[in-house]
């Protein structure tokens, strides 16, 4: 099977630079990245600056594409922005599934539906299995009653990037699905749901877990999404696997690797601007010191908002925590480090960041202001799982015809 591959929600090109790093043989025959709201497309730019441009379609609003226009593909990556994933409309708006255009997971169904690749890979934040807070697992099952109705399986499993030998302890969700016509779905049909999870698996085979407690069933019923929809109700664990609308889950835990600490990321000449001043140390303090506020809501109603302590500074012994795209900002999540050479704190650079998610130093280094660099990283992929994802694919598509 020809290596080919489409990517949505391309940002800078993370999925693209892991599986590239995987194989030269992967062909890309298009992609998508628009962020809304922003006059300067940056990652569409840094994206075209590394791969060169296909169409005059690839940085507009994915929802403005026809999908028919779309090149055929055999391997469809995405990893669709967090803040869209609800696939639910309020009730008292609802038009039935086929009516909300408004979430872009629907632009990926409709990628799918119609262009049929064989291999889908997805990435999200990990509170999608639990989205929404008023119907617990409702979205997720939802999208896995899309891919069974289109003739996909599917694996899922939540995956801290630190767990496995990268920089940074970063939990996403992956989802890996395959048409049930591939060599690869009918070796997959010859395993059981146990053995899929536990050993034989995508992500069993990828990244080794040793399975912790019972696994939990349900069913979704992929035939009448509108009644799943108002209906379906689920806990999904950190791993899974679904098949013809049956749903298989459990807790697992990770076979851990050795990471890559902070401190040896980090650059050894850095300008005076990303060390912290007197006059904001007060603020930095505040703002990673540990609080109780006294809070009233806009109904009245009063209340205590409380949070913990924060490494201040962070440990250049441990893996980096999170990146979040106000990484840029004077926040309570950005990182701050005692410098090793003058012993004074200060922020992340931008190569240090881009160190973080595994891409080559630089790598936004592309004409984008500064502020957008540390919002690229902090929307990007930790690329080497996808190096990781993209050998195993690699393999799988060996055996295809």
């Amino acid at each position: 099977m020809e290596k080919t591959q489409c990517e949505l929600f391309a940002g800078v090109g993370g999925f693209r630079l892991g599986m590239e790093r995987a194989s030269k043989e992967w062909k890309t025959v298009w992609f998508s990245q628009w962020e809304p709201g922003r006059k300067v497309q940056w990652a569409h730019d840094c994206y075209v600056h590394h791969f060169g441009d296909i169409d005059e379609n690839t940085g507009i609003d994915i929802r403005k594409v026809d999908k028919k226009q779309i090149p055929d593909h055999n391997l469809l990556m995405a990893g669709f922005p967090c803040q869209d994933y609800s696939v639910a409309r309020p009730r008292s708006g609802a038009k039935g599934l086929k009516g909300q255009k408004g979430t872009l997971w629907w632009e990926i169904q409709e990628v799918l539906e119609e262009k049929r690749p064989s291999f889908v890979l997805m990435e999200n934040v990990d509170r999608l299995l639990k989205s929404p807070s008023a119907q617990r697992g409702r979205d997720f099952g939802i999208m896995l009653a899309c891919l069974a109705g289109l003739g996909y399986r599917a694996e899922w499993r939540v995956i801290n990037a630190a767990d496995y030998g990268a920089g940074q302890r970063r939990r996403r969700v992956f989802i890996f699905a395959w048409r049930d016509s591939t060599v690869y779905g009918r070796k997959m049909a010859a395993f059981s749901q146990e053995e899929i999870l536990e050993k034989e698996g995508f992500f069993a085979t990828v990244f080794p877990a040793l399975t912790a407690g019972k696994l939990r069933r349900t069913r979704i019923n992929w035939e009448n999404l509108d009644k799943s929809m108002e209906e379906f109700q689920f806990l999904f664990e950190n791993t899974g696997y679904m098949e013809n609308g049956e749903i298989v889950t459990g807790k697992t835990e990770p076979v851990t690797e050795p990471s890559v600490p902070l401190g040896d990321m980090l650059e050894k000449d850095v300008p005076e601007s990303y060390f912290l001043t007197e006059e904001s140390m007060e603020k930095w303090t505040y703002l990673k010191g540990a609080k109780r506020i006294e809070r009233t809501s806009r109904t009245g109603y009063q209340y205590t908002f409380s949070e913990g302590a924060i490494a201040f500074p962070d440990s250049l012994d441990k893996p980096a925590r999170t990146m979040l795209t106000s990484e840029a900002t004077v926040n309570r999540s950005s990182h701050v480090v005692r410098d090793p050479r003058s012993g004074r704190l200060r922020r992340l650079t931008p190569v240090e960041a881009e160190r973080i998610q595994g891409f080559d130093d630089g790598w936004t280094d592309t004409g984008m202001t500064e502020r957008a660099r540390y919002f690229c990283m902090g929307n990007a992929l930790v690329v080497p799982l996808i190096t990781r994802m993209g050998k195993k694919i690699g393999r799988i598509f060996d055996e295809e015809p």
